[in-house]
């Protein structure tokens, strides 16, 4: 089963269920909490998700509405985040996976509001706005 950890290590985590394909979100606030051109995430069911150590430096902030990110208050490093519409549902940061993963990037959602100076080159699928009707990961 997957492991992963936070850039300072004092939150670790395992996901006990085999990961989704990477989604790849270009939206204005996902560059803005990554510091990047866009998050990479894998949706996971928040069952499937074991947190090992580091519960005391979890801290989250409401970015909009009912969507939640959390992040390592010792290192700053995003963790996972969840939305009230998706209940059960947590999108893990595919960059803390400590194994190499085996999944593939799935497409690339909100592109309509990607950063400019980042072209998106590899022929998978976008996704301008919305994303299409997500299917429940499995466990």
């Amino acid at each position: 089963m997957p492991t992963g950890s936070c850039l300072c290590g004092g939150i670790q985590f395992r996901i006990d269920a085999v990961l989704a394909p990477i989604q790849i979100c270009h939206c204005s606030q996902c560059r803005k909490a990554q510091g990047g051109p866009f998050a990479t995430n894998t949706p996971v069911s928040e069952a499937s998700f074991q947190l090992l150590a580091g519960a005391e430096l979890l801290s989250s902030f409401e970015s909009s509405p009912g969507k939640q990110r959390f992040f390592c208050r010792r290192c700053g490093s995003p963790i996972y985040s969840s939305k009230a519409s998706l209940p059960g549902v947590l999108r893990i940061r595919a960059g803390l996976i400590d194994e190499p993963l085996s999944v593939a990037i799935e497409a690339h959602f909100q592109t309509g509001s990607k950063a400019g100076w980042w072209p998106i080159t590899d022929g998978l699928p976008q996704f301008e706005v919305n994303r299409p009707p997500a299917a429940e990961p499995s466990s």
